[in-house]
Order: C-alpha cells, then structure tokens, then sequence
C-alpha cells in the first residue's frame, strides 16, 4: 500500500509539474470590441494594465515615419476578431474584418535616459469597426495609472519629462475630443484609420519586414510578397531616401490625411499632400510661403499646422520641410 501510495504521488505532481502548457495555461479572454466604461474591460492587454503588455490575440505594428505629437511615444497594436484575416486592397489601408480593433496608446518616459524609472500613460485611443464603419473613443488614464476611463471630452494634461539629452521639458499634453477626432480621420464624411497603410508598413522592424511578418503569420491575406508593394519612407534616413523623399513622406503622415480629395482640408485649400501626388499637383510649389509660416510660426491654434494633436513645434520635422520647400524656387 506505501509503494501504491508514493506511486500515485509521483503521478500527480508530474502532471501538476509537466511542461505541456496546454494542461496548465489559462485560455486568453477574447478582446472586447465596444466602448465600456473601463479601459482594464475590453481585454486588450494581460496582466498590470498600466505594463501594457498587449493581448496574444492583438499583433504590435509601428509606421516607417510615424506622426508627431508633442514628441509623445505611441504603442500601437490591431486586435482583429478571432479567425479572421485584414484583406490586401493595394498599397493604402487593407480591408479590417468587422469589429476589429485598433489601438494607440500616448505616453511619455520619466527619462528617456533610463526608462526603467518608469513612464507617465496619458491616453489610448480606440477605432473599433461596428456594422461596417468606423467609431472611434478615448480613454483618460487615471494619474494612479491604474486604469484608464472612456471620456469623449477635450482635456489637457500636464507632462514633465527628461529627453535623451537631458533636457527636462514641460507641456499641457491636449486630449482632443471625440469630434476633433473626426478631423484627422474624417474622409468622405466617414471616419477611418490613418497610419497602418501597407506602404508605412513595409519595413524592416526588430530585425524582420513588418508587412511580411503580417503575411506569414496570417494576419493579412491576398498578398504574397512584401515587395509587391511601395515604401513611403523614413524620413529621418537620409542614406537611403533623397531630401524630397523624406520631406514628402514626412509632409504626406502629418499632413495629407486633411489636405487631399475628400479630406477635412479639401475645400479650405489647393493643397493636395499624399506622397504618390506629383509636386504640380500637390501645389506645394506654388503654395510655399503659406506652408512656411503656417509650419515655423510660434503655436498659435487655429493658425499653426497642424490645427491638433500638437502644441509645441517639431524642431527636426519642421527643420526638414524647411530645408526641401527652400530648394523649391
């Protein structure tokens, strides 16, 4: 009896022990594709929410040259429904299956000399695609940074923070509200996505090509090759892309979303500032002085360009539209 005993002992801590993940990991709750009144409720990160460890059913993408916002870092991820696919539809935006997912969440290092000192997590902002459109939502993190709460208000947020330089810097963060949202994202009167277009993807990132990975892993299908499809590029690499190459790419992420065919801008001004846009057609030449002040001036809203998202000037960005619009005679 002792031996059948130790025997059957033996055996049950085997199995509490084994390897087999399967036997003893907890299955990852599905991501929750409404506005609730919690951020910590829709299931989009695992763990110490404010750790933003982001959901095995999401993927983490980055842009080649990403938009400006008052030097804030941005975690950006898609979460799509389980089983389904984004569909290829040319080098811009692919086709989301319904009730996907996208998320980017603002957030500054205490240091970013040393960024185990921690970060302060302003906002994350949802775009949620419900019967076929596009609804978007905001949550405010609390200054606990426990949880983040669904507020469609504008706000504005203290932020101090010490750049790689050692620069300590100090600004009022603004939230914008959910209808200034539609400005950025509002085209043809529907709102859509805006930075996860196929071309600003196709990258090398963490060692691999983004778009590529996408594919491999099943995350977009009627695309086979990454190559098939265009790069808008860095605009910080200036060994492999020319001035105008940069400043375009540059010109066309912070810019083109308002100033093209159906965007916010289209009526207001001739400007048309898609990168693939031919320099006649996008009218930069001959609108050069206005982009110029526009761009340099001192932050003054409703006169500074961009209208939101910012409050101070992007010294490197505006450095480098200065540089290109002066070659423009």
């Amino acid at each position: 009896m002792k031996k059948y005993a130790l025997l059957l002992l033996v055996l049950v801590l085997y199995s509490c022990n084994n390897d087999d993940d399967s036997m003893t990991a907890a299955p990852v709750s599905e991501v929750i594709s409404e506005f609730r009144t919690n951020l910590s409720e829709l299931n989009l990160y695992t763990g110490t929410l404010n750790e933003l460890n982001v959901s095995s059913n999401a993927f983490i993408y980055d842009l080649n040259t990403p938009l400006f916002t008052d030097y804030s870092n941005k975690q950006r991820f898609i979460a799509l429904p389980q089983n389904t696919s984004m569909q290829y539809n040319g080098d811009g935006l692919p086709i989301f299956p319904e009730n996907t997912v996208i998320a980017k969440t603002f957030y500054y290092n205490l240091d970013d000399r040393n960024l185990s000192l921690g970060k302060k997590i302003i906002e994350t902002r949802l775009l949620i695609k419900l019967n076929g459109t596009w609804q978007s939502g905001n949550y405010k993190w609390n200054e606990d940074q426990t949880d983040a709460i669904f507020d469609q208000a504008p706000s504005s947020v203290p932020v101090t923070w010490i750049d790689i330089e050692g620069s300590t810097n100090t600004i009022n963060y603004k939230i914008p509200s959910n209808n200034q949202c539609g400005t950025c994202h509002g085209f043809d009167d529907q709102k859509n996505p805006i930075g996860p277009k196929l071309r600003t993807l196709n990258f090398d990132y963490n060692g691999e090509n983004q778009l590529q990975t996408l594919i491999n892993n099943q995350y977009l299908e009627g695309l086979q090759n990454a190559s098939n499809v265009r790069v808008l590029p860095n605009w910080k690499d200036d060994f492999n892309f020319s001035l105008e190459e940069r400043a375009r790419a540059y010109i066309d992420i912070n810019c083109a979303h308002c100033h093209s065919e159906g965007g916010y801008c289209e009526v207001q001004s001739p400007l048309r500032l898609n990168y693939e846009t031919s320099l006649l057609d996008s009218n930069i030449q001959s609108q050069k002085n206005s982009i110029i002040f526009r761009v340099s001036s001192d932050f003054q809203p409703g006169l500074t360009m961009p209208w939101i998202g910012t409050s101070i000037l992007h010294d490197e960005g505006v450095g480098l539209m200065l540089e290109y619009l002066n070659t423009l005679q």
